[in-house]
This record gives C-alpha cells, structure tokens and sequence, in this order.
C-alpha cells in the first residue's frame, strides 16, 4: 500500500487550511467547497463532527470550521516539506515530525493518546487501525486549540480511531 496512490493531492496551508476548506467557513460552506450536498454522517459529542464519504472529516467550534482530518487509507493527501502525512507507518511518521521539528524549530506537543503535533503548523498525526496494522491519519486544527489547554487535553477529537477492512470504508 503506497501513500500517494490515486488520491487527490491537497494543498496544506497551516492557519488557512487545507484543500478548498479553510478553518472558519460555516458547515454549509464546506459542504459547497466539497461538492456535496450534505456529509454522509454527523456525530454528536463536544465538537460538532461531520464525516464526508471520501474520507474527510471535519469539525467545528462555534459554527465554524476549526479542524479537517484525512482519512489514512482513502480520500486526499496532504504533505509536509514533499512528505506524504496520511498512510505511513506511525513509528516512520512520528520520527520524520521529530526531524521536521529539529531542523526547523517547530513545537512539538504529544497528546493524551501519544500521537504528536506540530502546535505551531496547526498538524497533529494520529494511528489508524486499518486491518492489521496501524497507519498515520493526519488533523489540521487551528492554533488557538493547541494553545487551549481545555482543547489540548481533549485532542485527538474523535472517540476512537477509524478502522477500515483492507481499505473499505466502514
């Protein structure tokens, strides 16, 4: 399984966004950046989530759009100095953010879960059960979250990972 294999490329711009979805559009205006008429599912809980069938999901605060997640098997793809961030091996991806952080003095945070973010770029990698193995899932979230501690501490969003059959959907 490769990283870049048939998936759209996005564009990651930290504190504007990524893709067509920039942090602050209203859930109507990203359902019109995405091209869809609604999302495929909204989940409950202290964020208000949206999942979109091509494997992004979004939440927001306030009515507004504070953080974008790429699934790690389907979907776009986003990247960091020429890196693929969504369906690497977590140990590789943790260790390329480590060097990325050394080299160009980047804050590095680790979350309740262990994965590790970028605070100041606005990424935070997370594992993503698919099958048997783990792959990285990357979030892009707006800077005042990470320096929130009320949204640090609660970060990553969802409740528990995506998993995929083999890069089905579930």
């Amino acid at each position: 399984m490769t990283a870049n294999s048939g998936r759209e490329r996005w564009e990651w711009m930290p504190e504007v966004g990524v893709g067509p979805l920039r942090f602050g559009m209203s859930p109507t205006d990203v359902a019109v950046a995405l091209q869809v008429v609604a999302p495929q599912e909204q989940v409950g809980g202290p964020y208000r989530q949206e999942n979109f069938a091509d494997g992004v999901t979004v939440f927001y605060d306030e009515g507004r759009l504070a953080c974008v997640s790429l699934d790690a098997v389907v979907g776009p793809q986003a990247f960091l100095a020429g890196w693929a961030l969504a369906g690497r091996d977590p140990e590789q991806a943790h260790q390329f953010l480590l060097d990325h952080a050394e080299e160009h003095g980047n804050c590095l945070l680790y979350t309740s879960d262990e994965s590790l973010a970028l605070t100041d770029l606005g990424l935070l990698l997370r594992a993503q059960r698919v099958g048997d193995v783990f792959l990285s899932r990357p979030l892009f979230v707006i800077e005042e979250w990470f320096d929130s501690e009320y949204y640090r501490d609660r970060l990553p969003l969802e409740g528990a990972p995506v998993v995929h059959a083999w890069g089905e959907p579930s």
